[in-house]
């Protein structure tokens, strides 16, 4: 009986021995390691008989690049960073963030990428993101001319915005936040309430708070604009912001009720803050729709899970996710030949049993 390891006859490496090296495969093949590296990273910089005679032998041997010294040869690293202006913690306590990020994932792990949350680092998102090794960026929630997106620009990395507004330097995705806030206000009006309490989603950096496109300022003139229309004005008193979370929704309600605002109806700038308002409202002894109506923004997963089902604005975010994900995609593997797009996607009103008409006085 042989003991040990059994040889390959010709060419090859001794099996259990240890790991087929691209000098193995070189050898067997009887070219450069330099040609065995262009066969599986540029093989067009090869004759195509050469190239296909190069991967049989690679795969008849087992041999498989390292991943980082396939990396370190491609200069990339084969991961998609997500940007958040918020600490972790606070963006995966909203539902938004969880569906938009499963949106991201699909694309990614479709096309061979992998996933890296980047956020605020110590308080500092300038040195989060200067330790991040990533290919591209999805930025959401973020202003193109916030300062951590410059130095996203000054590193050369492909960049797509996500609810930022259009720019024209980078692609970005959005909805029709202003139009979706619009219609949500519309039903309210055509259901008789007279009385408005906005829940706003707060900028993540105060100095936005005036930036017309931040997410909160489009979905405002939105509300105001279908209240106007009706002859009504919506002061600034009633608008209260928080986290965009449920216990975010539930806190703003709360301090509203304790300021004496007494609405017929609440439009909150995302489901999370809808529902958090809703167990405050709850507390305070209302009922939902009776005695106050309440429209949310999103329609995530849980909209219809809550009692009574939330009327909210539908906007894809799951696709959303997804459509950031290809166009960074598309601008790292095509490099200087591709170019920016803009895309908003439509928003619409699901009305389900969180609205009624409003109480007669």
């Amino acid at each position: 009986m042989i003991h040990g390891p059994v040889r390959q006859k010709g060419r090859g490496v001794a099996k259990g021995s240890r790991r087929t090296s691209s000098a193995d495969v070189a050898t067997a093949a009887g070219v450069s390691k330099t040609s065995v590296s262009f066969a599986f990273n540029r093989p067009e910089r090869l004759k195509p008989a050469t190239a296909v005679r190069i991967l049989e032998i690679a795969q008849s041997m087992g041999y498989r690049p390292h991943p980082v010294a396939r990396m370190l040869t491609q200069r990339r690293t084969g991961t998609l960073g997500i940007l958040t202006p918020q600490p972790l913690p606070v963006m995966f306590s909203n539902p938004f963030f969880a569906a938009f990020s499963e949106g991201v994932a699909v694309a990614a792990d479709q096309s061979g990428y992998g996933l890296r949350f980047i956020s605020p680092l110590h308080g500092s998102l300038a040195a989060a993101f200067g330790s991040a090794t990533v290919d591209g960026i999805v930025a959401i929630g973020m202003s193109a001319h916030h300062p951590e997106i410059e130095e996203v620009s000054r590193a050369s990395l492909p960049t797509v915005m996500v609810d930022s507004g259009t720019s024209s330097e980078y692609s970005a995705i959005d909805v029709d936040d202003e139009g979706g806030a619009r219609m949500a206000a519309e039903h309210l009006v055509a259901l008789g309430h007279r009385s408005f309490l906005v829940l706003g989603v707060e900028p993540p950096y105060p100095a936005e708070g005036h930036d017309p496109e931040v997410v909160m300022n489009r979905r405002l003139r939105g509300y105001r604009s279908a209240i106007e229309a009706a002859g009504m004005r919506l002061p600034d008193s009633c608008v209260v912001v928080g986290p965009a979370t449920i216990r975010g929704g539930h806190a703003a309600f709360e301090r509203a009720w304790e300021d004496g605002l007494r609405p017929t109806a609440v439009l909150a700038m995302s489901d999370a803050m809808a529902i958090g308002a809703m167990r405050a409202m709850r507390e305070a002894g209302l009922a939902v729709p009776r005695d106050i109506s309440v429209v949310g923004f999103d329609d995530l997963d849980i909209a219809e899970l809550v009692e009574p089902m939330l009327t909210t604005v539908h906007q894809p975010v799951r696709r959303k996710g997804e459509a950031a994900a290809r166009l960074l995609i598309a601008a790292i593997e095509q490099g200087d030949a591709f170019r920016p797009e803009q895309r908003v996607m439509e928003t619409r009103l699901i009305v389900r049993a969180s609205t009624g008409s409003a109480p007669a006085k």
